[in-house]
């Protein structure tokens, strides 16, 4: 068991202000509590959200913020009540490190959705009172509900991208029932999220069309992520090629785009589901009236469906391709995000960097 004594220092690199820009930072993390796990940070992912909160896009940022919210490590101490890890097990933490745990949505497993709200894993309010501060660190501590024991031989650096990128298309996709063999999926946008909506749509055994605006994605969809199709969107003729063909889509796109064109795509009963955050959505009426058509929205996913999809993504060797790179690296990292220069999502090498 954890001593409550122990030192409680940790090392991780933090935003101090609105240009972003990271730096090392030395800070307290909380001592165990009772079902608290530690775990030692080996990798952590970088999201596009770490780029929205150490720039204070939100206008809404605590500062010194530490990012990161795709966090693999090893369990080094355990508190009373901990029944579900171990010492020296590889586990995960996500986009989330606490809930109420009492209301409907945490009675069923999607904490995501608290109606208290989940508390985020940096940015966010800790038990204690203090900011939460995310993987960019040296450690974290989390309640063992918030915590995900990776699969057996499933490589850490890979499955840290799991934890959002992977969890974001994945929930929905199951919630939608884009599982089911011979339907038909189209994926708006091919980046971190995008490639892994392309990968778990073939190990569900769906015909998978890409949409992008760069021409040369199309070899990357088809030849390496294993698309059937890749549509240039701004082609009217290759799009209007798909109309009503479409059982489901899958918007990973954040940069603003139309989406009437897209709802035309879709089959009657069809169903596009919105995971980017593209801005304005504006779209007739009858693009959804007429068909029958549902537009929907989605965020993450539950507990539950984390530890469904790991167990998915280690028996299909569902893997996101990655740039590992050091912490050192982290700020032309994050420039190179916002420019979407990135195959597909960089995970830093926490235990070899961050000295």
């Amino acid at each position: 068991m954890a001593s409550k004594s122990e030192s409680r220092d940790c090392f991780g690199w933090a935003a101090r202000d609105t240009s972003g820009v990271l730096s090392p930072y030395k800070f307290n993390r909380r001592a165990l509590q009772d079902g608290d796990v530690s775990l030692r940070i080996t990798h952590c992912g970088v999201c596009y959200a770490d780029v929205v909160w150490t720039r204070n896009l939100l206008n809404n940022s605590i500062y010194p913020v530490v990012p990161g919210h795709e966090i693999v490590g090893v369990v080094t101490a355990i508190s009373t009540g901990v029944a579900h890890f171990k010492v020296g097990d590889i586990v995960g933490v996500g986009t989330y490190i606490n809930s109420c745990r009492t209301c409907e949505y945490c009675n069923s497993d999607k904490e995501n959705k608290c109606a208290k709200g989940a508390t985020s894993t940096f940015n966010g309010i800790d038990t204690d009172g203090t900011i939460t501060k995310g993987g960019y660190s040296s450690y974290i501590v989390v309640h063992q509900r918030y915590c995900f024991k990776i699969p057996d031989g499933y490589p850490p650096e890979l499955a840290a991208p799991l934890l959002c990128a992977g969890i974001t298309v994945y929930a929905p996709m199951i919630h939608h029932n884009m599982n089911q063999p011979g339907k038909s999926l189209g994926v708006i946008g091919l980046g971190g999220l995008g490639h892994m909506a392309v990968k778990y749509g073939k190990a569900f055994g769906l015909k998978v069309v890409v949409f992008s605006t760069s021409t040369y994605k199309m070899e990357e969809a088809l030849e390496i992520l294993g698309a059937d199709e890749f549509v240039l969107s701004s082609d009217e003729q290759q799009m209007q090629a798909f109309s009503n063909s479409l059982d489901f889509i899958i918007d990973t796109s954040s940069g603003p785009h139309p989406f009437e064109p897209y709802m035309s795509l879709l089959k009657t009963e069809g169903t596009l589901v919105l995971v980017g955050f593209p801005g304005e959505i504006r779209l007739s009426p009858a693009s959804l009236i007429l068909g029958s058509k549902t537009i929907s929205g989605s965020l993450v996913g539950g507990t539950k469906d984390i530890k469904e999809m790991l167990e998915f993504s280690a028996a299909n060797k569902i893997y996101p391709k990655i740039e590992l790179i050091p912490i050192t690296y982290v700020n032309e990292a994050l420039d190179r995000l916002v420019k979407r220069d990135v195959k597909y999502r960089f995970v830093i090498d926490i235990e070899n960097s961050l000295k």
